[in-house]
């Protein structure tokens, strides 16, 4: 089980934000944590530390040259993700992104589109290409969402679903988007789901913020998902987690 360490970005600035409130041109949006640091800042820590496999997830326009500062302040060190498709994935890569993080591209409005999954595969190989499947519990399911978090999709998290997109990407990134940034504890139901029907990485999001929500997720992950942690931890203004102790766990 590794920590691994990120930076979202929101009009250009590192920020911690709770995911559900997420929507285009939102006046709900609700900020837990505005960076006075660049992004490349945190990246160049990331490196120091010697933390890989983070992430630079763009939340929305007017990212880019935010996100490609960070990609050359660490390069071959973080992936990226937010707006990739398969007209700049290969662009990304060759700013340093050492994967790119696909999301709402593999859905046509609602629907979950394996053909583009599949040409993105062809494109990129699956070795530099992640899966993003942030989800929520809907109607007793953990279902898939897309469009910053605003869209449930067609595609639900099963065992099945899983071996099938596994051919196609080298590891999952998964939100649990009901608990991303409330700092009220883990979904340990959707850890159980991941734990008994995923074989591939998976690094999981979402409420992270004790000692005690790091070691239920090495209990039911069996030591195999990752981690990552945004407003609990004390370089994103949070009092609950520091960024040290968790550096720990990538020695």
């Amino acid at each position: 089980m590794r920590f691994r360490p990120c930076i979202d970005l929101h009009e250009g600035r590192v920020k911690q934000i709770i995911g559900s409130t997420l929507a285009e041109n939102s006046r709900n949006l609700k900020t837990n944590f505005v960076a006075s640091q660049p992004p490349t800042y945190f990246a160049s820590m990331y490196q120091k530390d010697g933390l890989s496999g983070g992430h630079v997830i763009m939340l929305g326009q007017g990212n880019e040259s935010a996100a490609r500062e960070a990609l050359a302040a660490y390069p071959g060190g973080l992936q990226l993700g937010g707006g990739v498709t398969s007209d700049n994935a290969l662009d990304w890569l060759a700013c340093g992104a050492d994967k790119v993080i696909v999301t709402s591209y593999i859905f046509s409005e609602q629907e979950f589109c394996l053909e583009r999954l599949r040409g993105l595969s062809r494109q990129i190989s699956p070795e530099r290409l992640v899966l993003d499947l942030s989800c929520r519990r809907h109607q007793g399911r953990y279902v898939v969402v897309c469009n910053r978090w605003q869209t449930l999709t067609t595609l639900n998290l099963n065992a099945e679903q899983f071996d099938l997109l596994g051919k196609y990407c080298s590891e999952f990134l998964i939100h649990a988007v009901d608990v991303e940034g409330k700092q009220s504890g883990i979904d340990p139901d959707l850890l159980h789901c991941l734990a008994e029907n995923c074989t591939r990485p998976v690094t999981y999001a979402g409420g992270v913020s004790s000692m005690e929500d790091v070691a239920m997720i090495a209990e039911a992950g069996q030591g195999r998902i990752d981690f990552t942690v945004g407003s609990a931890l004390d370089i994103f203004g949070g009092t609950r987690l520091r960024y040290a102790e968790l550096c720990r766990y990538n020695m």
